[in-house]
C-alpha cells in the first residue's frame, strides 16, 4: 500500500509532537508496553486520502455484515457522511494512530471501541521492516466463537502491507446460520529494534 520512502516518511512524523491530540503510554493504563499517538485535526493528507478512499469498499462489506447479523442500521457510502454521524453522536476526536514499539514492547490483545457509532473494520500499515528494523512485534488476531476455544492468527506482513481487520465482531457461518465472532487484536513482543504502524479508524471518539 505504501513505498518505503512513504513509510519512512510516516514513521518519522511520530517526533512531530504538534501533529497529535494525544500521546498514551500504554504501561500506564495496563494497555501493554509501548507508546501511541492520536493525531489531531487536520490530519495529514495521507491519512486523510486513505480513511477516504479505503471506506467506500469496506463500506458494502459492513452493510453485508450487518445484513447478515440483523441489524437495521447501515453505513453512507461516503466517509464524510459517516463522519458526520459520529460528530452528531458526540464522537469528534480523530482515531488514526500512529503506534510505537521498541525491544520488549507489546500490545495486549483489545478492541478499538470509541463511542456508540462503530465501524466494523479498520485498517493498519506496518512502517518498519521485520528482520532488519525489528524482531518479533508480529499482529496477532484471535477469535471467540460460541461455546469454542478461540482461534488465533498472526499475520505475516511486511514493510508498506496494509491489514484490514474486524474491529469487534464478524458474521460466521456455521450448521444451523449465521453466528457472530467475536475478535480483539494485538502485538506480540518485540524481541529487538523498533517497530511504527500507522492505524487508521473509521470512526471518530467521543
Amino acid at each position: 500500500m505504501l513505498t518505503a520512502e512513504e513509510c519512512s516518511a510516516m514513521a518519522a512524523q511520530y517526533a512531530q509532537p504538534e501533529l497529535f491530540r494525544s500521546r498514551v503510554v500504554m504501561a500506564q493504563h495496563g494497555f501493554g508496553s509501548g507508546e501511541y499517538q492520536y493525531f489531531r485535526y487536520p490530519l495529514p493528507s495521507m491519512v486523510v486520502a486513505l480513511r477516504q478512499s479505503l471506506y467506500g469498499p469496506l463500506a458494502q462489506i459492513a452493510n453485508r455484515w450487518h445484513e447478515l447479523l440483523g441489524v437495521a442500521s447501515r453505513f453512507p457510502a461516503e466517509h464524510t457522511e459517516f463522519l458526520a454521524r459520529c460528530h452528531a453522536a458526540g464522537q469528534q476526536r480523530p482515531t488514526p494512530l500512529l503506534l510505537q514499539y521498541q525491544s520488549g514492547d507489546y500490545n495486549c490483545l483489545h478492541q478499538d471501541l470509541y463511542g456508540e457509532q462503530v465501524f466494523p473494520l479498520q485498517a493498519a500499515i506496518l512502517l518498519s521492516e521485520p528482520g532488519r528494523d525489528f524482531t518479533g512485534g508480529e499482529l496477532v488476531l484471535t477469535e471467540q466463537r460460541p461455546r469454542l476455544q478461540s482461534r488465533v492468527e498472526v499475520v505475516p506482513w511486511q514493510r508498506g502491507d496494509l491489514v484490514i481487520f474486524p474491529v469487534d465482531q464478524r458474521p460466521a457461518q456455521g450448521g444451523r446460520g449465521v453466528y457472530r465472532v467475536h475478535m480483539r487484536h494485538g502485538v506480540s513482543r518485540l524481541r529487538s529494534g523498533r517497530r511504527h504502524t500507522l492505524g487508521i479508524i473509521f470512526h471518530d471518539a467521543a
